[in-house]
């Protein structure tokens, strides 16, 4: 994984997925540009320890922000760029207080993939072409 600045709109969102998750098994700390709730670009750099798909289909990133020092969620869409960083992580992760409405849990790529394709077309045994 190179360390250069990945723009999400330049790529597909399962090429996106993938950097963050690989990064989250890697350890490495990922710096975002983010557009937060309010329209406001950030920059933030990040340790991520989840994806996530929310109740609502939604996918999150539950990860350690440097800048504040504690665990936020950041939804994937909003995320307009990013780059992976070889350095590891660094921050001590403090137990989850709030609960987080999940659909399902995905370990992997794959998982996250298949459970999308499960949710939006629910027929058996549709598959991603490789």
């Amino acid at each position: 994984m190179s360390n250069s600045i990945k723009i999400t709109a330049g790529q597909t969102s399962t090429r996106t997925l993938a950097d963050l998750i690989r990064a989250m098994d890697g350890q490495r700390a990922t710096t975002i540009t983010y557009v937060d709730g309010k329209g406001e670009e950030t920059v933030r750099t990040i340790e991520i320890h989840n994806v996530l798909t929310t109740s609502k289909g939604d996918i999150i990133v539950r990860a350690m922000c440097r800048t504040r020092g504690e665990m936020r969620t950041f939804c994937v869409e909003q995320i307009k760029a990013y780059t992976v960083h070889r350095i590891r992580f660094t921050l001590p992760v403090p137990a989850e207080k709030e609960e987080i409405p999940l659909a399902h849990l995905a370990r992997t790529a794959q998982e996250l993939v298949e459970l999308e394709l499960e949710r939006d077309y629910p027929e058996p045994g549709l598959t991603l072409a490789a």
